[in-house]
């Protein structure tokens, strides 16, 4: 009997050692590791998202000035700023314009529907606006801050993986910033040529 216990305690002794070695690591790495995201594309997405929302303000100075939304010379300084800035990081400014392009394009849809908005219901269209400086100053800083990531995550966005990581990385955007379906199709069209 007292050989049964031994092999018991043994066999116990042994099994907690295992499983020490197995999870015991994971146990001391997982308090760091829970706060980082599930994707390393999440700033690049969030930024992405910021910058979509900055469209809300821009349509309601557009509405309140009679703007147009779409300003073909504005948006080619976009495309040549964030072209320059990817040639200095050394990527392709190619993707980084066609990102961009898609970008800008997602953003105008957001305007012509909260402008469509605003003509059915004058009751809920904005009746002041920032200046359209201060914007598009958020819009240059996010554009470069887009480049940053861009830049730091070259390999991923152009490595088998990207899809799964651009898909986990919208839907924790989509939630910290509670995105409404508008800027969910927004995010899509945005984003939508990021995996290469």
């Amino acid at each position: 009997m007292e050989k049964v216990s031994d092999n018991v305690y043994l066999n116990w002794t042994v099994r907690a050692a295992a499983l020490w070695v197995a999870v015991g690591p994971a146990v001391l790495i997982a308090p760091a590791a829970y706060g980082q995201p599930e994707s390393p594309l999440v700033p690049l997405v969030y930024a992405a998202a910021q910058r979509l929302q900055v469209a809300e303000p821009v349509a309601a100075s557009k509405y309140l000035t009679g703007g147009l939304i779409e300003d073909p010379a504005r948006e080619q300084q976009v495309l040549d700023a964030v072209a320059g800035d990817a040639t200095n990081r050394q990527i392709d400014p190619g993707y980084v314009t066609t990102a961009f392009r898609d970008q800008i394009d997602a953003t105008a849809a957001i305007q012509y529907t909260r402008l469509a908005q605003w003509k059915f219901d004058p009751a809920s269209a904005p009746v002041d606006a920032p200046d359209l400086s201060s914007s598009r100053d958020t819009i240059d800083g996010l554009n470069r801050e887009m480049v940053t990531e861009m830049a730091d995550e070259w390999q991923v966005l152009h490595s088998p993986a990207c899809v799964a990581d651009l898909t986990a990385a919208k839907a924790e955007v989509v939630q910290a910033r509670a995105l409404d379906p508008l800027y969910r199709q927004a995010i899509d069209v945005a984003t939508r040529n990021y995996c290469r």
